[in-house]
């Protein structure tokens, strides 16, 4: 079965990153199975957000929370590459859990837009993953 993620989850990702810029933006990617529905945006509260990102916490346990409540569940995170590319970089790879979470990451392109990239962070790091657009 393919990844999706709702177009309204791309656009809220690309509006975060075009608020938080020059700073990194950063957030939840809530659904079920193998559905993005909902980016949640979140506080970076990294001591560098210009640098790094890193989701408040209490936003993360909040969802948790409310996944176990039957509510949508977190499949991965989003954050914004403002001044690179769209792939995961060595600090990415150096903090990422290997948990089995999806990463979007948002990079700028020259015409003004946002590149989206997808990762699956793997026991054997982060690897590509392929995702469709849909209605939402």
């Amino acid at each position: 079965m393919p990844f999706e993620i709702a177009s309204s989850a791309i656009a809220t990702m690309t509006v975060a990153a075009r608020d938080a810029c020059p700073d990194e933006a950063c957030g939840l990617l809530l659904g079920w199975g193998t559905r993005v529905e909902t980016a949640v945006r979140t506080a970076n509260v990294a001591a560098d957000p210009a640098r790094h990102f890193e989701i408040d916490p209490a936003s993360l346990i909040a969802a948790h929370k409310a996944a176990r409540a039957g509510g949508p569940d977190v499949l991965g995170y989003f954050h914004t590459h403002p001044n690179g590319l769209a792939r995961p970089s060595s600090t990415d790879a150096a903090s990422a859990a290997h948990d089995g979470k999806v990463w979007a990451i948002a990079a700028p392109v020259r015409d003004g837009s946002w590149a989206i990239t997808c990762w699956h962070d793997g026991p054997n790091g982060f690897e590509a993953l392929s995702y469709a657009v849909i209605a939402g």
